[in-house]
């Protein structure tokens, strides 16, 4: 099962419209809004990506959106392989032993860290 958070955009006249017509919606969970900014966060559940895709694809077409953009993903079955290769009874103290954290190379943003 995946299930991956969407990015609505909608002009702030258009909010209660675009909200109402993905409140009634089957394709999707709708979360949170900000209707000043026209900005609304759902969800869509899928089997496999090419349904979620579809699902965002029907969901851009609704009137009054002007975007959905897919924000976040989830795969059940990606984090159940993952799990099965993490050892769980190792501590932070055991990890420590295998590289310092010192030594752990980071490629993400560290934004005014030096």
């Amino acid at each position: 099962m995946n299930i991956s958070s969407i990015i609505v955009k909608t002009r702030p006249e258009n909010y209660d419209a675009v909200w109402m017509n993905l409140q009634e919606s089957p394709l999707c969970e709708v979360h949170f809004g900000d209707k000043e900014k026209g900005v609304i966060i759902i969800t869509i559940e899928g089997e496999c990506v090419e349904e979620e895709i579809d699902k965002l694809r029907q969901i851009e077409e609704m009137p009054f959106i002007i975007s959905a953009d897919m924000h976040m993903s989830y795969c059940e079955e990606e984090l159940d392989k993952m799990m099965e290769d993490i050892d769980t009874n190792k501590t932070v103290e055991k990890l420590n032993e295998e590289k310092k954290a010192e030594e752990i190379e980071y490629f993400g943003s560290l934004k005014g860290k030096y």
